[in-house]
């Protein structure tokens, strides 16, 4: 959704005349879980000024030594109404106003401040916001087009989610196959009611799986609407009876949820990762920024795929990438270079899933195309598939690394790099590898199904 206007009195008049009753004030903690405060709509002048306190103690990663309390600045550029229609199942009607209108409930997205007035070391918002103004001091605007990828469930009589699929369907399949098309479009129907910008959405290659893709816009607009996605999915789909999951691999013999990225750099309104004078018409900002993002993509890997499932995920045989390699044809390397040029012209990182913070997630990509840039780094030779082929010899001749195949590994990769630890900036960096190791020490700690069939009549 691109950002609207950052006027007080715009936001005032938009809330009145769509009949807004309530108003969510929402930020996300450090693993990108929504938080919110609802509050009357007659507080919104308050929410404006930043006036409104929440502790911050019971919120992951955001507790300080001597401060628990922290301000809401609400950014009134994020300033929405949830078009949730009367005919949805399972949503409240509202009440009527005194002129018979329903009342509706807005939402603005809110950076989190500490009383002395300066930004919250732990806010993801700002993480990604300090990396957009580093971008922009080079002379770059990073442009952002998401495609997250989902599963459908159903639900059981009681209300909780299973891993019984709602469609049978494949790839590109259509109704009656896709008995989650219906659930999918009115997804899609919301969002653009929201005013985001929707380029597509399609049924995914298992059964159960959807991806809906955006339309580019600067990063924090997309940290910001994939936040939002998140929520309506699930809205939409609990609405009809099904669970949305972002879970990143729910089967071990099927494909998991990715989160594709796609990234460009503008400059002065034009696209920067364009030179047509060049052979492959790729300028050397393009190259440059590519180069960074393969050489710290391990780095960055317990960001963009957090969790101990996510690695469930990066394995062969399932389209996910294993190595840190690209191309400009081949669909299985890390990053993707799409044949579209002029104003289109972008590199595709495919290893995120969607059950990373965006926030943190593009801090740390972008970060490390900045890297990349300012080192003048080159990208090696192209590889793609190809790389599947090469003996282990080979790969390591030609400085292809893997990826990290758990989230240990992967945490251990963060922890020697010091431009993605710089992107999230200290507290964010010391916060997520505590949660994160405290994840992976109960899942290591754990006897699972698997185990049990294997061994415990065996041995």
């Amino acid at each position: 959704m691109p950002h609207g206007s950052a006027a007080p009195e715009d936001v005032r008049e938009r809330c009145r005349s769509l009949s807004v009753r309530s108003l969510q004030l929402q930020f996300t903690d450090i693993l990108g879980v929504i938080k919110h405060v609802t509050m009357p709509i007659t507080q919104l002048d308050k929410a404006l000024s930043g006036e409104v306190i929440v502790d911050g103690s019971a919120i992951e990663g955001f507790v300080r030594t001597r401060e628990a309390d922290m301000y809401l600045r609400a950014d009134p550029r994020t300033c929405c109404v949830y078009p949730w229609k009367d005919t949805l199942p399972g949503r409240p009607r509202g009440e009527c106003t005194a002129d018979g209108v329903r009342g509706r409930t807005g939402r603005m997205i809110c950076d989190l401040y500490g009383l002395d007035g300066s930004p919250f070391p732990t806010d993801p918002r700002h993480a990604l916001k300090r990396v957009c103004a580093a971008t922009a001091e080079r002379g770059f605007t990073a442009m952002v087009g998401a495609e997250p990828e989902f599963f459908l469930f159903r639900r059981d009589d009681s209300g909780r989610a299973t891993t019984e699929t709602s469609d049978i369907s494949s790839y590109f399949d259509m109704a009656p196959l896709d008995a989650g098309e219906r659930v999918r479009d009115e997804i899609v129907s919301v969002l653009e009611d929201m005013g985001f910008g929707i380029e597509s959405s399609h049924h995914e290659a298992a059964p159960g799986q959807h991806e809906i893709d955006f339309k580019h816009q600067d990063a924090l607009a997309a940290a910001d609407d994939l936040i939002t996605f998140r929520l309506v999915a699930r809205t939409v789909a609990a609405a009809r009876g099904l669970h949305a999951t972002f879970m990143p691999k729910p089967f071990g013999d099927v494909n998991g949820s990715g989160l594709h990225i796609h990234i460009s750099l503008f400059r002065n309104g034009e696209n920067a990762f364009h030179d047509p004078s060049a052979p492959d018409q790729l300028s050397a900002v393009a190259r440059h920024f590519l180069a960074g993002v393969l050489a710290h993509a391990r780095g960055f890997t317990a960001v963009t795929n957090p969790l101990v499932n996510s690695y469930k995920r990066l394995v062969p045989g399932y389209e996910a990438p294993i190595y840190a390699t690209w191309s400009q044809r081949d669909h299985s390397p890390l990053v993707r270079v799409p044949a579209r040029r002029a104003s289109g012209a972008r590199i595709e990182l495919r290893s995120p899933d969607p059950s990373c913070n965006p926030y943190l997630a593009l801090a740390a990509i972008i970060w490390a195309g900045l890297d990349g840039l300012d080192q003048k780094m080159e990208p090696p030779r192209q590889t793609g598939s190809a790389v599947y082929h090469m003996s282990a010899d080979e790969r390591r001749d030609m400085g292809i690394v893997p990826l990290p195949e758990n989230l240990e590994e992967a945490l251990l990769a963060m922890e020697t790099d010091e431009v993605v630890q710089r992107a999230l900036g200290e507290h964010i960096t010391a916060r997520l590898t505590e949660a994160k190791r405290i994840e992976w020490d109960y899942y290591r700690r754990q006897v699972h199904k698997w185990e049990l069939d294997q061994y415990l009549s065996a041995f």
